[in-house]
């Protein structure tokens, strides 16, 4: 995995101070972990079942259905169901 971006900021990292890589890679690390985190609950489906359940009993979620179920009625009474 040698992207160009990777070779230029391997070569930057030669010119930092030892303090200024520790910094570095703490804030890296911090990162990469935030990212996992993100991944992991979008792959767990028990956090995506609850946040699916907080959805539908919204409030303000359930009066746009209905608002979109009122908008769309004539047109779901044009036949096209029976297909």
């Amino acid at each position: 995995m040698n992207s160009p971006h990777l070779i230029k900021i391997e070569y930057s990292l030669r010119i930092l101070s030892l303090e200024e890589l520790e910094w570095l890679l703490e804030r890296i690390e911090k990162q990469v972990q935030e990212r996992k985190q993100i991944s992991n609950k979008f792959t767990d489906i028990k956090y995506m079942n609850e946040q699916l359940a907080a959805m539908a009993s919204d409030l303000d979620i359930q009066a746009e259905i209905g608002s979109g179920n009122h908008e769309f009625y004539v047109t779901e009474m044009d036949g096209l169901e029976k297909l």
